[in-house]
């Protein structure tokens, strides 16, 4: 699954800090800089890759990619 926009984007050198917590790429917008570090974890939690392309001025595109089955929340 993916999603994009066709917004301001971001510098690719920032990609490595991206889902870390707290992080806001852009500072003139509104948040807590939390969204995507639960997403990427939730994810990761669950087998898959969240993967990031952007381009500045041009927008931002996330694939989410899942196993199709995943033992990650067991409680056995």
């Amino acid at each position: 699954m993916w999603v994009e926009d066709n917004g301001v984007g971001f510098d690719p050198a920032l990609a490595g800090r991206l889902f870390k917590p707290f992080q806001r790429l852009h500072a003139e917008y509104e948040g807590t800089g939390m969204g995507l570090a639960i997403c990427h974890r939730i994810t990761v939690r669950h087998g898959g890759k969240i993967a990031v392309v952007s381009r500045p001025g041009k927008g931002t595109r996330f694939t989410v990619t899942l196993p199709a089955k995943s033992d990650a929340w067991k409680t056995s």
